[in-house]
């Protein structure tokens, strides 16, 4: 059934109890006591294979062991405990009598998706840790969460509901079922806590791993900023649909990424991109870190209440299809800069260099030629997911292209009217918070409420921009604006058609589609050693350019070969030496956007009334 946008009205007792406690940090194990008090004769338990918000199978039941079960003080045998399939097991007991099964979880992946457990800090989803019990996932399901000696001084932070805890937050907390069980992740550790209040909203941030010279009170200030801006553009004056909201931040070495929730998020982030005591500059990483949180805050209302007809009710046990994570990512990846500019924290010149990135991210992709965006939703499970060295050949990305789209929906619509306060993608996403009840949705609602904003029907624009594979019209609706786009000189990669890497030498990861590298031979994997003139141009334009030269970098390649148009490539692949004939490219460009109209732009970019 589709959920409520309001939380319902949790009870005071469950049917469903999980008691997670620390069984070994050093071996990274969970223990997991699950009680049941009303089993049925055949008891079946499942596990996620895969989390929402993450588009791919994950299989977290391979990190379950030794899984036991028993009612009173009888132990069930293990004959009477059967697994089903690579994620089930059945239990056969006594109907109606209390039923503990225990077991085991490894939990060493320091993402946003699993569970992670060390000296440091712990963490984990309830899709990696809480079996499922069939039957009864509608129904009330309370968390026990037990402190440890092995960490006296940790904390705990979840968005549950909090039944009856200790000042640290270990203790009860409750559900009001199992969706929304595994849609609060919990974080534990001796972590940085902060708070602040978004228009009468409590938000708390945690964050695990930062160091002494953290500026917590600037991320506070900014955050606040941010989720102020969001619940302005979604309600205007009145509350938003959540009552708090929790942030947790995981500052590691390297790393980047989030994963939406109900009335939270997890985060994590490179330690350097975080703000700095003293400093009050914004590099490009904390830029970068804003721009994650308005993104993830964004799906608070996009995707995790307005979601996809085909989520309405999960199903845990396999991929769950649709063709609209172009909207539901796409969208939200264009609101979460353009809110950090409404939010004041980034100006117009600093907005239309991060709007750059994205075009020339896509114009780099060959790939959008041949998926469209709804094939790319549709395929998230075996293609964005599982990415390799021919992904940027075959499909798009549905955040950067989706991205681009909603851009020309919401430029189309101001284009299209003649009036002061023209229409704007921003009334058509408050349209279909409003008509589709803040939940479930098609590309048919969509379309329905870019005709009632618009005034005409878009139905051209979705069948080109979405179900085909065409180039956006973005150039005229950006010129349109107020924005100048500039053609420049590609960077030497691109216009080779090559991604490499470069670490004791120029290692190829990627040829893309039709450039010249392709049509020169290379391939993924090789080993890109020198350059050699071609035999034609040997001692004709003097000793220089006639000798062979080791690469040990990529941009070495035009110092090397002058003025030479074609050259020969000396690669190493399986062992074997090959020559390759590359001829030079030149007229590849890049995009560069410029101010034309600062006033138009400001209109554009200026906070919706």
């Amino acid at each position: 059934m589709p959920q409520s946008p309001s939380k319902p009205r949790l009870p005071t007792s469950s049917a469903i109890t999980y008691r997670v406690e620390i069984a070994d940090l050093h071996a990274h194990l969970f223990r997991v006591a699950l009680t049941i008090a009303q089993p049925a004769a055949l008891q079946r338990l499942t596990l996620p294979v895969w989390i929402p918000g993450s588009y791919l199978v994950r299989e977290f039941s391979k990190h379950l062991q030794g899984l036991r079960a028993k009612q009173g003080t009888r132990s069930i045998p293990s004959r009477q405990i059967t697994q089903r399939d690579k994620c089930s097991w059945e239990v056969a007991c006594v109907a109606g009598k209390p039923l503990v099964v225990t077991y085991e979880v490894y939990a060493n992946d320091n993402s946003v998706r699993t569970a992670w457990l060390d000296a440091n800090r712990a963490f984990f989803n309830g899709s990696s840790l809480c079996l499922q019990v069939e039957g009864q996932s509608q129904g009330p399901h309370r968390l026990d969460i037990a402190a440890s000696p092995a960490s006296p001084v940790w904390d705990v932070a979840t968005g549950l509901t909090p039944l009856k805890v200790n000042k640290r937050g270990f203790g009860s907390y409750l559900a009001a079922n199992y969706d929304e069980l595994v849609d609060c992740p919990v974080e534990m550790g001796a972590f940085w806590s902060g708070s602040f209040t978004a228009c009468g909203v409590p938000h708390r941030f945690v964050v695990a791993g930062a160091p002494s010279g953290f500026d917590g009170d600037r991320l506070l200030a900014d955050s606040q900023k941010i989720c102020e801006a969001q619940i302005r553009f979604w309600h205007g004056g009145k509350k938003p649909p959540h009552k708090n909201y929790l942030f947790m931040l995981n500052a590691v070495d390297d790393g980047y990424g989030g994963l939406e929730h109900r009335n939270s998020t997890a985060l994590i982030c490179t330690r350097k991109d975080l703000p700095r005591v003293g400093d009050s500059k914004t590099s490009e990483g904390y830029t970068t870190l804003r721009g994650l949180i308005s993104h993830e805050y964004f799906h608070t209302w996009n995707v995790k209440r307005l979601r996809p007809a085909e989520f309405a009710q999960y199903s845990y046990n396999g991929e769950n299809y649709t063709q609209l994570l172009w909207f539901f990512e796409g969208f939200t990846s264009y609101y979460d800069d353009l809110l950090l500019r409404r939010a004041g924290l980034l100006d117009d010149a600093g907005y239309l260099k991060l709007l750059n990135k994205t075009i020339n991210q896509v114009m780099q992709t060959p790939g959008r030629l041949i998926q469209s965006l709804a094939q790319a939703s549709f395929d998230a499970w075996v293609k964005y997911y599982r990415q390799d060295e021919n992904t940027p050949n075959a499909t798009v990305s549905y955040y950067t292209k989706g991205a681009l789209a909603a851009l020309c929906f919401d430029l189309s619509l101001r284009a299209d009217s003649k009036t002061a306060t023209p229409p704007a993608l921003d009334d058509v996403m408050r349209a279909l918070w409003q008509r589709c009840g803040a939940g479930p949705m098609s590309e048919a609602d969509f379309a329905a409420a870019l005709q009632e904003i618009g005034g005409r029907s878009y139905a051209t624009e979705i069948a080109s921009w979405v179900h085909d594979t065409g180039e956006l019209p973005l150039e005229s609706l950006l010129q349109a604006h107020g924005v100048g786009v500039l053609h420049e000189p590609a960077q030497l990669a691109q216009a080779l058609g090559l991604r490499v890497q470069e670490s004791n030498g120029v290692l190829i990861k990627t040829v893309m589609r039709g450039g010249a590298a392709e049509r020169a031979g290379f391939a993924a994997g090789d080993e890109w050693l020198a350059i050699e003139p071609l035999p034609g141009a040997r001692g004709k334009k003097g000793p220089a350019a006639s000798q062979g030269w080791r690469l040990t970098k990529l941009e070495d390649l035009t110092m090397y070969a002058g003025t030479q148009k074609k050259v020969t490539a000396l690669v190493a692949r399986d062992k074997r030496l090959l020559r390759l004939d590359l001829s030079l490219p030149s007229g590849v460009t890049t995009w560069r956007l410029i101010v034309r109209d600062a006033a138009m732009i400001g209109r554009w970019l200026a906070p919706a009334t």
